[in-house]
């Protein structure tokens, strides 16, 4: 399987204001990890950016930018998005298709939301799935705080077997890319 690496939304205008996301600091290490675990796989890594007009997400704005402990290199691609679903109007399943990519490798933020929606059409689209289980986040909610909204994640996603590909949910320590 050829793998590629999704790190979806860690924006400067997600991460950097107070309250930051649950383990923000944790979930960067861990991204970086990954991301260099790719890169010496000859894996894509792939930095999704949401954008939204009006808003702290503004394309080109300092809140749009990537958060600044990321470590991009020049080889990596960058897919901007405005909608939860990665694919949407994006350019991401051409590079994905170029590359002979058939695994992706998610995480990031906003469980919820994009890691969600992301995982879900990427399975409807045939790709196997690993949710990265420790290394996406989101910011607590009224109804339940992110590390119950990480879990709940963690555990229904791979239970969703009619797509057909698999969904797991791994720690980053087990993620391995390459065949």
């Amino acid at each position: 399987m050829t793998s590629a690496l999704l790190v979806i939304d860690v924006q400067r205008g997600l991460f950097d204001a107070a309250p930051r996301p649950e383990d923000a600091d944790t979930v960067l290490a861990r991204i970086n990890t990954l991301a260099a675990a790719a890169r010496q796989a000859g894996a894509p890594v792939i930095f999704i950016q949401h954008e939204r007009p009006g808003s702290a997400l503004a394309h080109g704005s300092p809140g749009w930018a990537l958060e600044q402990s990321l470590q991009v290199e020049a080889g990596d691609l960058i897919v901007a998005k405005t909608t939860p679903d990665s694919f949407l109007r994006t350019e991401l399943g051409a590079k994905l298709e170029a590359a002979g990519v058939t695994r992706l490798v998610v995480c990031g933020y906003a469980s919820e939301y994009c890691v969600d929606t992301t995982t879900r059409r990427a399975a409807g689209l045939g790709y196997a799935v690993d949710l990265v289980a420790d290394t996406h986040t989101t910011h607590d909610k009224a109804h339940a705080t992110a590390a119950q909204i990480r879990a709940h994640h963690n555990a229904t996603l791979p239970d969703l077997t009619s797509f057909g590909p698999v969904i797991r949910a791994l720690p980053a320590a087990a993620i391995r890319f390459g065949a």
